[in-house]
């Protein structure tokens, strides 16, 4: 029990890796056999989630900078350790990586019939990587997980996608793969300054935020050091005009890796941003700020209206995703803690309202085998649970005051105004735009006469189908409700993160605000 203990987070990040590997073992030459994989996987998926429920019991938010930490030499000559520990920050997108997937997997078990050991043996080596990036305080090892969730994905898609899937697949793991190399070159080159500075070798972050680098400029070192990073964040993020990989992904995609794509590896870049890029390099976060602000404006905008003309439902919940990201951006370069604790919130927000979406359209084409828009409509008279849960989950996509959404784009618009009117008012606009092309999409597809008599035959929603979608929409209420629970765990830590992102450039002025008075805010609000 003691070492239980003391190795709680490795626990997390490899238990899904070794269950997969005994997952291997099962024979899955009948239909009794692979019913036995999916339970096998969906019980190794729910362990984890319950041994991450025990992290988020032991972690003290008022407690030391990063808790629970593990450290084992590595790679000494260059100070390469295995280290991983977490706070407020890593804390709830662990917890997001965790209850999502035991519903991405569930979400599943129809839609894949061949190959059926690889496929789950994957998506559960996906989770490790995914959580080991979460937790990792080596910034190689932060590298290693990074790029190591690049193959199961590469793979989900590649195999188990649409007709484009080859396409698709290498075009996400190029673009990926590309921004990566520049970080690597960064980190090796912030590990020789600490030799410099200090005299050894290391990767650790703790050492390396108290590595000294000239800033300044556009052209300082710090700048270009952060470039090489902000590259690889804002190509997973996807920051427009980075973003052309992400809808040929998510089309082509499985429908688990459509919603662990869009759910967990797009925070994948914001997370960065936050632990790495940020505290690593103040100075040159200053000098870039408006410049990020203002393509996460367009990418607010640009994705909102690409949505609007799509045909197909799942490349129209893709392109939203580029604008709800855009949110993201634009809070977490407003420096200050209102925008920030707001750009976080809409993370965990996106994560369960755009992997309930996925999980919806994947339902709607496994028994129509279409996502064309003009294949539907009327279907309520024929799905009425089915249509009243996407529109729930639609009103929480939009932003409807009492649901998720609504928490994180407040505080973003808010926190943002305080940083550039003018940009947050074209963020704004986002959200009207936002609940066009949803609305509409809704109209289309749910309303109306019932144009093709193939839709006459729908079936709706299933007990299992029900129990996969329950959680999520208790999660968006919960959420939209009683903020303040996810609030209180992230709120040091966000403030401590803010602390080390200012430089030598001044900063909007409320930079240094506690993020402890923000329940009022959102009170107010609602």
């Amino acid at each position: 029990m003691e070492w239980f203990n003391s190795h709680l987070l490795s626990t997390v990040i490899f238990l899904p890796l070794v269950w997969a590997m005994v997952g291997l073992l099962i024979p899955v030459g009948n239909e009794g056999g692979r019913a036995m994989l999916r339970m096998w996987t969906v019980l190794g998926s729910l362990a984890t989630f319950a041994i991450s429920i025990l992290v988020y019991q032991t972690y003290q938010a008022a407690g030391a900078d990063f808790q629970l930490t593990e450290t084992l030499s590595w790679i000494p000559g260059l100070g390469i350790s295995y280290n991983v520990g977490i706070d407020g920050i890593s804390l709830w997108l662990i917890l997001l990586t965790t209850f999502l997937m035991p519903i991405a997997i569930a979400g599943s078990f129809s839609a894949v019939e061949e190959r059926v050991r690889e496929y789950y043996f994957l998506l559960l080596a996906l989770e490790t990587g995914m959580l080991g990036a979460f937790m990792a305080l080596d910034i190689f090892l932060f590298y290693v997980f990074w790029e190591a969730m690049l193959i199961p994905m590469y793979f989900l898609i590649g195999i188990w996608g649409g007709k484009d899937r080859v396409y698709a697949a290498m075009k996400f793991f190029l673009y990926t793969m590309v921004g990566s190399l520049l970080m690597l070159v960064a980190i090796f080159y912030l590990a020789y300054q600490h030799k410099v500075q200090f005299g050894t070798y290391s990767t650790a972050l703790v050492d390396l935020y108290k590595v000294h680098i000239a800033g300044g400029g556009i052209r300082s070192p710090q700048s270009i050091l952060f470039l090489a990073f902000a590259l690889a964040f804002a190509i997973k993020v996807p920051l427009f005009p980075l973003h052309t990989w992400l809808p040929d992904a998510h089309v082509q995609a499985p429908t688990a890796g459509s919603v662990i794509l869009a759910a967990i590896l797009l925070k994948m870049g914001g997370y960065g941003f936050m632990r790495l890029a940020f505290p690593l390099f103040p100075d040159a976060v200053a000098t870039f700020q408006i410049p990020f602000m203002i393509l996460g404006a367009i990418a607010i905008i640009y994705g909102a209206w690409v949505a609007m003309v799509q045909p197909d439902i799942k490349k129209l919940v893709a392109y939203s995703s580029v604008s709800h990201m855009g949110y993201v951006i634009i809070g977490l370069f407003s420096l200050n803690a209102i925008a920030a604790t707001g750009a976080y919130y809409q993370m965990l927000n996106h994560g369960v309202s755009t992997g309930a979406l996925f999980l919806l359209v994947g339902m709607i084409y496994e028994r129509r085998h279409t996502r064309e828009i003009t294949q539907y409509g009327g279907i309520t008279k024929v799905m009425p649970l089915f249509a009243v849960i996407f529109m729930i989950v639609t009103l929480s996509s939009v932003a409807l005051p009492g649901t998720n959404g609504f928490i994180g784009e407040f505080l973003i618009l808010l926190g943002s105004w305080q940083a550039n009117p003018g940009l947050a008012a074209v963020a704004a606009l986002g959200v009207i735009f936002g609940a066009v092309y949803m609305l509409w999409m809704v109209q289309r597809v749910f309303f109306g006469p019932i144009n093709n008599p193939e839709n006459e035959k729908l079936k709706d929603l299933n007990f299992r189908e029900l129990a996969i979608l329950a959680p999520l929409v208790v999660a968006i209420f919960f959420m939209g409700i009683y903020p303040n629970f996810f609030f209180s765990k992230m709120g040091p830590s966000i403030d401590r993160f803010l602390s080390r992102s200012q430089g030598i450039h001044s900063v909007t002025p409320t930079a240094t605000a506690s993020s402890a008075s923000l329940l009022n805010l959102v009170a107010k609000a609602q």
